[in-house]
C-alpha cells in the first residue's frame, strides 16, 4: 500500500474496518489527506478506501499478486472457475478431491461425483483462504437451484468440509442463485450461522427478497443488466454511466437497503464498459462507495494503472433519504416475488440464462470428475 510520504503530508490513518452488522471484514481503509504536490494514489487504492474489494478469480497466482497490494481482502469463485480447476488447474487439487470422495464409503456414482466436485471447490477455496484475509465464496451446485432442502444440505456439507481443514465458517460465504427456493435455503442457513452470498441477481425484487429473508450478501450483475437492455432496444451507441441500467438497479438496491435498515451487503459483480471499449471501468467507478465489489484481474489492473480521482458516488447517509418505497410491508411472499420477477423482463430472462450457463459448466466438470473416478476405481 502506498503511504503518504511526499511533501505536504498531513495525516494518514489505517483503519481496520470491522462492521458489526456485516460480520467478518479485514479491509484496510486508508484515508490520506495530502497537498496537491503529494504522490497521487491509484484508482485501485482510492476505491479501496470507500469499498471493500474482492477479486473474482480462481487463479491462485493472480489472487496472490493482488492480495499483496493490500487493497484486495476477499475472493469469489463460480462454477466456471471450479470447472477450470478441474480441467486445467492444479492436478493435486483434483486428485485429492477424487480420493476424498472415493474414501467416503459412498456407493452411488453420481453421489461420488457430486462429493468430489464439492471437495474440489473446497480445496480451491482453502488454497485461496491462505492468501486473502477475508471472505471466500463457494457455490452450491446450481442444478439444485430449485431444491431448498438439497441446497441447505449441500451448504452444510461445504461448511463442514472447510471446518475439517481448519477454516472457520465465518470466513466462508455459501453461494446460491437468487431463485425463490435458494433464497429460502439461505434463510435457513443464515439462522444456523452460515453466511450466504446470493448471486445471479438481475432485478430489484430479487435483491429485496434476499434482504428480507436475511441473506448476508448479494451479488447483482450490472454488466449483464446493461447487456439485456442494449439487446432488447437494439442500442449500439455509448451509454453514460449514470444512465446505465445496471448501475441504476445497483444504486437502487444500495439505497433501499440503507433506507430500510437491511444489513445485507451489496457486492456488484460482472462489469461492462457503459461507453464502450476504452471505458471498461465505467460501472465500477459509477458505483464507488457501495459496500463491496468483486472485480476480475484485468479490471483491477486498469484501476491500478490510473491515477484519475474517483469521487464517492454512493453514501449510506445520503441513501437513507432516497424516495424508495418499502415492498410487501417488509416481507414479500412467494406469489408476490414470482409475479414481480416475471414482470421484470431482464431479471426473469437473465436469471434463466445465468443458471443455464452455470449448469453447463457444472456438467462439463461432472464428466471430467466421472472419468477420473472410474479411472481410480479400476486401478
Amino acid at each position: 500500500m502506498r503511504f503518504c510520504t511526499a511533501v505536504g503530508f498531513l495525516t494518514c490513518a489505517i483503519v481496520c474496518a470491522i462492521h458489526p452488522a456485516h460480520g467478518f471484514t479485514m479491509s484496510p481503509v486508508s484515508r490520506p489527506i495530502m497537498s496537491e504536490t503529494a504522490l497521487k494514489a491509484s484508482q485501485l487504492e482510492q476505491l479501496s478506501t470507500m469499498t471493500t474489494l474482492s477479486i473474482d478469480s480462481g487463479d491462485v497466482k493472480v489472487i496472490e499478486k493482488y492480495a499483496k497490494t493490500g487493497f484486495i481482502t476477499d475472493a469469489t469463485t463460480n462454477p466456471l472457475f471450479v470447472s477450470q480447476a478441474g480441467s486445467s488447474g492444479d492436478p493435486k487439487l483434483v486428485d485429492d478431491a477424487v480420493a476424498f470422495a472415493l474414501s467416503s464409503g459412498e456407493r452411488d456414482e453420481s453421489e461420488i461425483v457430486a462429493l468430489a466436485i464439492d471437495a474440489l471447490a473446497v480445496n480451491l477455496g482453502a488454497s485461496i483462504a491462505s492468501i486473502v484475509k477475508g471472505y471466500i465464496s463457494t457455490e452450491v451446485n446450481p442444478k439444485l437451484a430449485f431444491d431448498t432442502e438439497a441446497s441447505v444440505s449441500r451448504g452444510r456439507r461445504i461448511i463442514s468440509m472447510y471446518e475439517n481443514k481448519g477454516i472457520s465458517k465465518e470466513r466462508i460465504l455459501i453461494k446460491l442463485p437468487a431463485t425463490w427456493e435458494s433464497i429460502l435455503a439461505a434463510e435457513i442457513l443464515e439462522k444456523e450461522g452460515i453466511q450466504c452470498n446470493l448471486t445471479l441477481i438481475f432485478s430489484f425484487v430479487q435483491a429485496v427478497v434476499c434482504a428480507q429473508r436475511g441473506a448476508h450478501l448479494i451479488s447483482p450483475f450490472p454488466g449483464r443488466v446493461l447487456d439485456w437492455y442494449k439487446a432488447k432496444e437494439g442500442r449500439t451507441e455509448p451509454t453514460e454511466p449514470e444512465n446505465d441500467e445496471g448501475v441504476i438497479v445497483c444504486k437502487k438496491i444500495y439505497n433501499y437497503y440503507k433506507k430500510f435498515g437491511h444489513d445485507t451487503i451489496c457486492m456488484p459483480a460482472s462489469w461492462r464498459p457503459s461507453r464502450g471499449p476504452g471505458y471498461e471501468t465505467d460501472e465500477i467507478l459509477a458505483l464507488s462507495g457501495t459496500d463491496r465489489m468483486t472485480i476480475p484481474a484485468p479490471l483491477l489492473e486498469k484501476l491500478e494503472k490510473s491515477e484519475e480521482t474517483i469521487p464517492r458516488v454512493l453514501d449510506p447517509v445520503i441513501a437513507k433519504s432516497c424516495d424508495e418505497k418499502e415492498l410487501g410491508n417488509g416481507m414479500l411472499d412467494e406469489k408476490e416475488f414470482r409475479y414481480l420477477l416475471n414482470m421484470d423482463g431482464c431479471g426473469n430472462d437473465k436469471l434463466a440464462e445465468g443458471l443455464r450457463a452455470f449448469i453447463a459448466e457444472t456438467e462439463k466438470l461432472e464428466e471430467i470428475i466421472r472419468a477420473k473416478v472410474l479411472q481410480r476405481s479400476n486401478q
